[in-house]
């Protein structure tokens, strides 16, 4: 019997095989249209299977929603401790902040209509949290930024840019972005140990459940929760009222401060992170959306939102190949997952204004830092890491830690003259 059932199997596989053959050898006309045709069956076999949004028969309606809703929050590890270290330090206006947030999110939505994520900038966060930028000069940044990315993008420079990048190097900056998450929810989870080895087991396990698409929202509820009845923490008086941001035009002295200090560092990783890796990471995971999610429509959309939503108090914000990994790892796929962060952001802006700190400092860090970890794990240990031969390898591992030592712009261009450095030394090896 279960010879038979071989030989019908080998039949048949051979009968799929000849008729593929045949078709490849029909014509020359048709030949390149063959070979594309087998290309998208196969890298729809290969991604399919971790894209419920591909299988509308086989994804119950409520996994795909629930997906999206968790994903939605799942970013929150690098969001939340910028922006309230940010609203910390009451320099900047939390509905201005807030409500910029809510509009690039819904707005990337409606462009992409994939879970690409929207994040504050890191290098002006992290000079703001420092005390080193005024409410003006951070308007001028996001307007200096904007004029810059669209520019870039008018003229094809960033995906120009991107084509020229070695496999090797992009490989090794997604490595980076991988070892950078891990780390950064580790140091959160630091704060408080307990809670953080908690949240991290409660994700595990629920990865093994039917409740998997719900698994960061149920973390992130949890962890709310647990913040809201500890013995030291008060509820916050919290008032709702309408609150509108306020109108911040820069000068031209913000601008020149904004120009000498932190444009071209911003720039750079900008440019590294948020578009070009964000659009290789985004090409693997939606590949039948790669002319839809490049680089230089990733430079558009965050310069020219940048350029509008700046003067009222809109924060400096970007995409993140890091955010788009984490969503994606728990569950979102659709342009649903930031509607519904958008739509957030947006009532805490509107709603509660100088509150929304109160309510968003309950949330325990090392609850939301967990989030991090696993997603953080599966971009750093990737197919194309494990496949790579030895002297690749090199030069993807020490890209990576570069990245994670220094910052995304430094490991491109370290990688870029390490790819050369083992070009170089492969073709006189061969000679």
């Amino acid at each position: 019997m279960r010879g038979e059932r071989l030989r019908y199997f080998l039949r048949g596989y051979n009968h799929a095989c000849v008729g593929d053959i045949r078709t490849l050898k029909g014509s020359k006309d048709n030949s390149a249209e063959a070979l594309r045709t087998l290309e998208r069956s196969g890298t729809q076999s290969a991604h399919g299977a971790d894209d419920p949004s591909r299988r509308p028969g086989r994804v119950p309606t409520w996994t795909r929603w629930a997906g999206d809703f968790s994903g939605a929050y799942a970013d929150l590890g690098t969001f939340l401790p910028l922006i309230v270290g940010m609203f910390a330090v009451q320099q900047l206006d939390p509905a201005g902040v807030l409500v910029g947030f809510g509009v690039f999110a819904l707005a990337t939505a409606l462009i992409y209509r994939r879970p690409v994520p929207v994040q504050p900038m890191k290098v002006v966060a992290a000079v703001v949290i420092a005390g080193g930028l005024s409410a003006s000069e951070v308007a001028a940044t996001g307007v200096l930024l904007g004029v810059v990315l669209c520019v870039l993008a008018a003229i094809g420079a960033v995906g120009r840019l991107g084509r020229h990048i070695p496999h090797t190097v992009l490989s090794g900056i997604q490595l980076g972005v991988g070892l950078y998450l891990i780390w950064g929810g580790i140091k959160l989870g630091m704060q408080q140990p307990a809670v953080g080895l908690i949240a991290l087991a409660g994700l595990l396990l629920l990865q093994r459940t039917r409740f998997r698409p719900l698994a960061a929202l149920l973390v992130v509820l949890c962890a709310g929760v647990w913040g809201a009845v500890q013995a030291d923490v008060v509820w916050p008086g919290v008032t709702l009222g309408l609150s509108l941001p306020q109108l911040q035009v820069p000068d031209l002295g913000s601008l020149w401060v904004s120009a000498q200090g932190v444009l071209l560092p911003q720039l750079a990783l900008t440019l590294t992170n948020a578009t070009l890796v964000t659009a290789a990471i985004a090409a693997d995971l939606f590949p039948h959306d790669r002319e839809r999610i490049t680089p230089d429509r990733l430079a558009w959309s965050s310069g020219a939102l940048n350029l509008v939503l700046a003067p009222f108090g809109g924060f400096p914000m970007c995409h993140g190949a890091g955010g788009l990994v984490v969503q994606h790892k728990f569950g979102a796929r659709t342009g649903l997952a930031p509607a519904i962060f958008g739509v957030t952001c947006l009532a805490l802006g509107l709603f509660l204004g100088p509150h929304a700190l109160d309510l968003l400092a309950i949330l325990p860090m090392a609850a939301i830092g967990a989030l991090l970890i696993p997603a953080g794990i599966d971009l750093a240990v990737s197919k194309r890491l494990r496949r790579a031969s030895p002297d690749r390898l090199l030069v993807i591992v020490l890209t990576g830690v570069t990245c994670v030592v220094v910052n995304v712009a430094v490991g491109l261009l370290a990688g870029i003259a390490l790819e050369g450095l083992r070009i170089l030394l492969t073709r006189r090896h061969t000679t």
